[in-house]
């Protein structure tokens, strides 16, 4: 038999968080060695479990919940994220805009796959989380980069973002809480995607799964609360706030002038009626999480669980030598940055697949969230706080070893003769 063919369109798509890397790390695992994991945003394996009100909730509805839905979602769960955002200003937002998913993840590929002809432009941040990259190729899509500046609070280079469109340019994403930097944006910067929107005819889709995630008291700003008259997508769901990744319940808002977007609606739901339905027990955890006690608000503020972490991660690392990181203000993930001047890797997965080898953790490379140095890498601050002092020390053992020789210091020349006359 001929080798079976693949389609030419998986050529650029990687997602490198669960590949060669965390492959060596299972196989290590195989062969008894103990992995301290910090490279996934998932809470399970670090005991942060989903509130026991909602499992119950969803047990109590098992046996209700064999059937399809509707291919839009319940009625009931589409009704309270509708009355979420309307709590948060959005009024805008009925039952009908609303399509959950098997998690963000489907409603990104399916959203993308209902939008894109060949060879259209998206501008995604740079980092990012690699599905949209991923998500974009594979829709027939071309994604374009815009930085984000770490020396500004890792906020996206409007300048970058204004330079980058063309006339093939059809959307803007917004990762907001940024994954993989923590960072959150001001109003402003909003208020500028916006105006860039309506200058240039852009959709805007706005990724918002850590909305809730937020430290220091740093204000959260939906896309779609700026402006009623551009097309906003936004993007939530349970998975981190409520720490049930693995239930998969999704969603995404559509908001924007009813005529301009109907079509696009009506393609929308063609799609989510090929895949039937989405997850129906998982769909009936919604309404709960929602609406009641937001236990996510104790482990964000001082003294909480996710605080703690965040705050002795970055004190840690940054005592390293060479060693830096813009404080997170939401989100799960530090982005630590390597001084080049101290530390030259030339591939940032190397270092991470040497990081492994050596002292058995697992972190993620920068260049895997289409960053364009090997300078960064993504620390998880998920793990209790004996297993993050635990890494760091790790890392900072295998950094010591890994130093630019100090440059040669020059013997000090000696003072000219002066000529006698």
């Amino acid at each position: 038999m001929r080798p079976m063919q693949y389609s030419s369109k998986t050529n650029d798509v990687r997602y490198e968080l669960r590949g060669p890397i965390a492959h060596a790390a299972r196989k290590m695992e195989a062969e008894g060695h103990r992995i301290l994991k910090m490279n996934i945003g998932d809470p399970a394996p670090f005991g942060m479990e989903a509130p026991e009100s909602i499992i119950v909730d969803m047990i109590h509805h098992l046996r209700g919940a064999q059937g399809y839905s509707d291919s839009k979602g319940i009625f009931a769960a589409r009704t309270a994220i509708s009355q979420y955002y309307q709590t948060r200003g959005l009024m805008q937002i009925g039952v009908e805009d609303i399509f959950i998913g098997n998690g963000v993840s489907e409603m990104i590929s399916m959203t993308l796959q209902a939008f894109l002809e060949n060879g259209d432009e998206v501008l995604i941040p740079s980092p990012d989380y690699p599905l949209w990259t991923a998500s974009v190729t594979l829709s027939g899509g071309t994604p374009v980069h815009y930085l984000c500046d770490e020396s500004n609070n890792w906020w996206p280079d409007m300048k970058d973002v204004r330079a980058k469109i063309t006339d093939r340019t059809r959307a803007i994403v917004i990762i907001n809480p940024n994954n993989p930097t923590g960072a959150v944006y001001p109003q402003r910067i909003i208020e500028e995607f916006v105006e860039l929107a309506r200058e240039h005819d852009l959709v805007l889709f706005s990724d918002e799964i850590y909305e809730k995630i937020i430290y220091d008291d740093v204000p959260h700003i939906h896309t779609a609360s700026i402006a009623d008259d551009v097309c906003v997508l936004t993007f939530s769901g349970l998975s981190k706030a409520y720490r049930m990744p693995g239930y998969r319940a999704g969603w995404v808002a559509i908001t924007g002038p009813r005529v301009a977007t109907q079509a696009y609606r009506e393609t929308l739901e063609l799609l989510a009626s090929l895949r039937l339905c989405p997850n129906v027990p998982a769909q009936h955890a919604i309404q709960t999480s929602l609406g009641g006690y937001q236990s996510i608000e104790d482990l964000i503020k001082p003294g909480g669980r996710l605080r703690e972490q965040r705050d002795l991660a970055f004190s840690l690392l940054t005592a390293i030598p060479g060693v830096s990181c813009v404080q997170a203000s939401g989100a799960l993930y530090l982005f630590v940055r390597l001084d080049p001047k101290v530390y030259s890797f030339t591939s940032d997965e190397k270092f991470v697949l040497d990081l492994l080898e050596e002292q058995k953790i697992l972190v993620s490379h920068g260049t895997a969230f289409n960053w364009n140095q090997p300078d960064h890498f993504r620390f998880v601050i998920l793990p209790n706080i004996g297993d993050i002092e635990e890494a760091v020390d790790r890392i900072a053992a295998f950094l010591s070893t890994r130093k630019n020789p100090a440059p040669e210091s020059k013997p000090a020349s000696l003072p000219h003769a002066q000529t006698v006359k």
